[in-house]
């Protein structure tokens, strides 16, 4: 599956619409990963628990918006984009989407 996050694809041509596709994760923080983060963040840095779990839940979202679009028929995703919202304190939702195409290499 070919994604990007720009408008076409060099090399091909788009050669139908198959439709918007998505994936989306709702992940939390867990007591201990809350413990590791308070710990790290008293030294300052990058807080790799959450860091870690920040790319999980993008990966999550991604895999989820590939298989979207290949149960659609589509061989690419253009204009791929990534958004998240907090729907509560420690629980977060990460949305992969984007617009599935066919396409042929030229």
């Amino acid at each position: 599956m070919l994604v990007t996050t720009a408008n076409d694809l060099p090399g091909y041509r788009i050669t139908a619409h198959v439709g918007l596709v998505r994936g989306v994760t709702v992940r939390s923080r867990n007591a201990i990963s809350n413990l590791g983060g308070a710990i790290q963040s008293i030294f300052g840095g990058n807080l790799s628990v959450y860091t870690s779990l920040a790319e999980t839940a993008r990966q999550e979202a991604y895999d989820l918006m590939a298989a979207h679009a290949r149960e659609l028929g589509a061989d690419a995703v253009v204009a791929m984009r990534y958004d998240a919202n907090e729907i509560m304190d420690g629980i977060t939702e990460v949305l992969a989407y984007g617009a599935a195409v066919k396409v042929e290499r030229l």
